[in-house]
C-alpha cells in the first residue's frame, strides 16, 4: 500500500488509458484549474471546488478506477 494520488486531468479517456485511479476532470487543457473568461471571485471559487473535490477522492477508498465529477 502507498500514498493515494488524484489525478487532475482535462482528457479523462487518456486518464483512464494510462492508469489512473483517482481522476478530478478539470476546465481545459491550457488552463486546466481555472477559466481566464471568468472573474477573479469567480475562478477562486472554481479552483476551491477543484482541490476540495481532489482532496475527496484522496480520502475515499475505491477498488476500480473512479471518476470523481
Amino acid at each position: 500500500m502507498g500514498l493515494p494520488v488524484a489525478h487532475a486531468c482535462s482528457i479523462v479517456p487518456i486518464s483512464k488509458t494510462v492508469g489512473a485511479n483517482r481522476i478530478i476532470p478539470t476546465v481545459a487543457i491550457p488552463h486546466p484549474f481555472g477559466d481566464p473568461l471568468k472573474s477573479r471571485e469567480e475562478e477562486k471559487v472554481l479552483r476551491r471546488e477543484l482541490v476540495l473535490k481532489a482532496l475527496q477522492a484522496l480520502t475515499t477508498p475505491i477498488s476500480e478506477q473512479t471518476v470523481f465529477s
